[in-house]
């Protein structure tokens, strides 16, 4: 009988190596192999090249039914948002983020509409004690009858949704899971195996099936990068100023990069209907170097406020600091200000910033940098019903965004009267060309020269 060969695996990749090592070749992640023994095959047990195994039944496509996968709502909209529409029946969804941040809130109250709504709902408490669950489904207001079990082992959880057949089965969290003769909970090969059993106890069963993830230091989901390619659907759950964002990286049956907007209260996390009004609650009104910008976050338009703020720098080189922008881009729009609008920023610091702690790394940012360091820099306030949106070029030229009617539609309902947008968009047959068109329509006149900005940064 041949001998089982010890290999090691990246638990954040799953490379495999012959040998423990420090540092992963493939994603330099460290410390990060385990120890996997896989099974032992003998040669009789192949029988051959191929083990005496004849090929499968093969379909042709022509043959194969169309089918609409089955939904059922989660009674929270803007979960509902990320996912595409709902739970998917067979779906699997892999939920992360950080410790505390609502994963386990936010999944209860989804077990509690799915049971109120008639469905069975089975949740899998690997962490908790069902007392620990008990006291926060009263917390939450839970009423519906909810089917529990702290049994984690992956079989187990497998025959229970064969049995019950439930419209949901909630496992927290996958790291605690166990598949028999595969090693301690929590490793590479644990969370591997386990997750492909249960997925395929969801396809087999119909069952839309939840799974938590640890996430790592890094902000990754623990566990070999297998586990993302098996389950249908990842999303994660983020912290950013007072509210939760629900975004989906992979979706199999929606569009990936929807976006969902939560706030964490007492009674656990409530959907933020507006965002675009949440975000912008608390912009200072008449102050320059304050633009509010139309852009899009995965699927989903929002208007968010780019501050900016330019002050005579005590240093040799003058600093340039950017927070939830690409700073690569906003240098370009710098050299373009200063290029094409003779505007003096040789001298000034510059501070550019997102408000409410997004990052958003979109293009149709930009125009409204340009206008709020130039705002900042000249000390005059936009008008208060201008929104603005485009990607300007090297050559000063204002570009076209993706999704411009979506990004006018928001702005219009929320109340900005005034766009200032790229050329062609419907309803704009006159959007500006250049970023001195943007500054000649916003103010009036010609651009200012080099001379005013530095003498009023200089008094401020």
């Amino acid at each position: 009988m041949a001998k089982a060969r010890t290999t090691y695996v990246c638990t954040s990749c799953g490379y495999t190596s012959a040998k423990p090592l420090g540092r992963c070749p493939n994603c330099q992640a460290w410390n990060s192999f385990e120890e996997e023994v896989p099974a032992v095959t003998t040669a009789a047990a192949r029988g051959g090249a191929y083990g005496g195994i004849t090929g499968g039944r093969l379909t042709p496509l022509s043959g194969v039914g169309r089918r609409e996968e089955p939904r059922t709502p989660s009674g929270i909209p803007e979960l509902d948002r990320v996912l595409g529409g709902g739970l998917v029946a067979g779906g699997v969804t892999l939920i992360g983020g950080e410790p505390g941040i609502g994963k386990s809130t936010l999944l209860l109250q989804v077990a509690d509409k799915v049971a109120a709504g008639g469905g069975t709902v089975l949740y899998v408490a690997g962490e908790e004690s069902l007392e620990q669950i008990r006291l926060r489904a009263d917390r939450l207001g839970v009423k519906a009858e909810i089917q529990l079990t702290r049994d984690t082992r992956a079989e187990h959880v497998a025959a229970l949704m064969a049995e019950h057949r439930p419209a949901l089965c909630i496992v927290d969290s996958i790291q605690t899971v166990t598949v028999e003769g595969d090693g301690a909970p929590g490793g590479a090969a644990q969370v591997r195996d386990g997750t492909a059993l249960l997925t395929r106890a969801a396809k087999e069963t119909g069952t839309a099936t939840v799974l938590v993830g640890h996430v790592t230091k890094d902000g990754t989901v623990a566990g070999p990068k297998v586990m993302e390619h098996i389950v249908d659907t990842t999303v994660f759950l983020e912290t950013v100023g007072s509210y939760r964002l629900l975004r989906s990286v992979k979706n199999r049956f929606g569009q990936a990069g929807e976006l969902g907007v939560f706030e964490m209260r007492g009674e656990g996390l409530i959907a933020v209907e507006n965002p675009s009004a949440a975000f912008l609650a608390e912009r200072p009104v008449g102050v320059p170097g304050s633009v509010v910008a139309a852009t899009i976050d995965g699927q989903r338009p929002m208007l968010l406020e780019v501050q900016a703020l330019a002050s005579k720098t005590p240093y040799p080189n003058a600093r340039r600091v950017v927070v939830g922008l690409d700073a690569r881009r906003v240098d370009v729009v710098l050299a373009v200000l200063e290029r094409r609008l003779d505007l003096t920023l040789g001298g000034l610091d510059v501070y550019v910033n997102l408000a409410g702690g997004l990052k958003v790394p979109d293009p149709g940012l930009d125009l409204a940098v340009a206008l709020a360091v130039y705002s900042a820099v000249v000390g005059r306030a936009l008008p208060d019903s201008v929104a603005v949106f485009g990607e300007v070029g090297l050559a000063g030229e204002v570009r076209s965004t993706v999704a411009s009617i979506r990004r006018a539609e928001e702005a219009r309902r929320a109340g900005y009267t005034r766009l200032i947008v790229p050329p062609g968009l419907d309803g704009h047959p006159n959007g500006v060309k250049s970023v001195e068109e943007a500054v000649a329509q916003v103010w009036g006149g010609a651009p200012a020269s080099g001379r005013k900005p530095r003498a009023a940064a200089e008094r401020s």
